[in-house]
């Protein structure tokens, strides 16, 4: 049941536009399954789903495909496209984002493996990355910096 629905929670938000998490839920429930929003969250955390931006000013569900040779630059993209601001307290990094995208910039910080992440902790506009020192919290600051320009 859990495969059937993760499958098809990836063709919902392939072909409509899923802004939330309420709206997936609905329509899996429009396609037959049974599913709570706690069932949504769990899944869209184990399939590793993003929000990106929408034309339209919105936001959508996307699945970040780890296709080679093009992996680093969508994480990339996404980074880009998410940033906003950041700074050093001690070995923290805080980065700003545009409203609603700290999970999708969270997502591409963990799969570019910088080694510097120990690990990021998102909001909605914020994304704590923690390092091990403020040395590498720098080093962290001019790679995202180069990335993102």
């Amino acid at each position: 049941m859990k495969v059937s629905r993760q499958e098809r929670m990836i063709e919902i938000i392939r072909k409509y536009e899923v802004g939330t998490q309420e709206e997936l839920a609905e329509r899996l429930r429009e396609a037959g399954f049974s599913v709570t929003q706690a069932t949504v969250s769990r899944d869209i955390r184990e399939l590793k789903l993003s929000k990106v931006p929408t034309a339209e000013g919105g936001q959508k569900y996307v699945v970040l495909e780890q296709e080679e040779g093009q992996q680093g630059d969508r994480f990339i993209r996404v980074l880009r496209d998410a940033f906003s601001s950041m700074e050093a307290a001690q070995n923290l990094l805080v980065v700003r984002t545009v409203s609603g995208m700290a999970m999708a910039a969270a997502a591409a910080l963990d799969a570019l493996k910088f080694p510097e992440v120990v690990g990021c902790i998102a909001g909605d506009d914020t994304i704590f990355v923690a390092t091990h020192t403020l040395e590498e919290a720098r080093a962290l600051m001019d790679k995202i910096e180069s990335v993102t320009a």
